[in-house]
């Protein structure tokens, strides 16, 4: 069942001598429960084509069409809110909330959407992601890759229609890398999540169902396992 849509999505950024051509007429669709990793060289657009999919940047051209929904139609005040309840965000930083502890981070966009946490669902992620006995920790307690861990859980806390994540291992070593790359491949798994992923790391983009390759703003797929 088909989740995603692109449709020949554009990104232009200047005019004339300035102007750069980000993104290039993208188009490819991503079923339901799909692992599809995007990789490319730095500056090749491949996190312009994630956030548009995310609803972070206004395309200059074409569709993003989500569960049915063309993204881009939405109101601005409409969009920032599907995009809160529709889709999970992992970044290379973290981006936890200092003052919040490991659970108080995980549950903070349901809360900010006026939703209760299911305290049953809360638990099982916190099992899955090795952090029970640090749920009560602050992020200045952990570890990058339990900091990580916890921004997994955040995304997949409300339940996603899907989750974009850009070089979730960028500031983690070998192991804890492995580990994060482990928990991911597992929340498609146990939860049909789909996910489409950002890295530089030819190893962890073969783990996905699917390869696409972003260069010089134009978007190819290089196959799938």
């Amino acid at each position: 069942m088909e989740i995603l849509r692109i449709d020949q999505l554009s990104k232009t950024y200047g005019s004339g001598e300035t102007k750069v051509e980000a993104l290039k007429e993208a188009s490819f669709s991503v079923s339901r429960g799909e692992f599809v990793s995007i990789v490319g060289q730095s500056g090749a657009g491949k996190s312009t084509l994630l956030h548009l999919i995310g609803g972070l940047d206004t395309p200059t051209a074409g569709r993003v069409i989500i569960d049915g929904m063309d993204i881009y139609t939405l109101l601005e005040e409409e969009l920032a809110v599907f995009r809160r309840r529709s889709i999970g965000f992992i970044f290379q930083a973290y981006n936890l909330v200092p003052e919040l502890n490991v659970e108080e981070n995980m549950v903070l966009p349901l809360l900010l959407d006026y939703k209760k946490p299911d305290g049953r669902f809360i638990d099982e992620l916190l099992d899955i992601l090795g952090l029970t006995d640090r749920k009560h920790h602050l992020p200045g307690q952990l570890s990058g890759g339990q900091q990580q861990r916890v921004a997994i859980g955040r995304a997949l806390a409300t339940r996603p229609t899907m989750i974009l994540a850009d070089e979730p291992t960028g500031n983690l070593d070998s192991k804890n890398s492995r580990e994060v790359m482990n928990l991911l491949r597992l929340s498609v798994e146990r939860f049909n999540q789909t996910l489409l992923m950002i890295t530089h790391n030819q190893n962890y983009a073969t783990l996905a169902d699917r390869v696409f390759q972003v260069e010089d703003g134009l978007v190819r797929e290089l196959g799938g396992q």
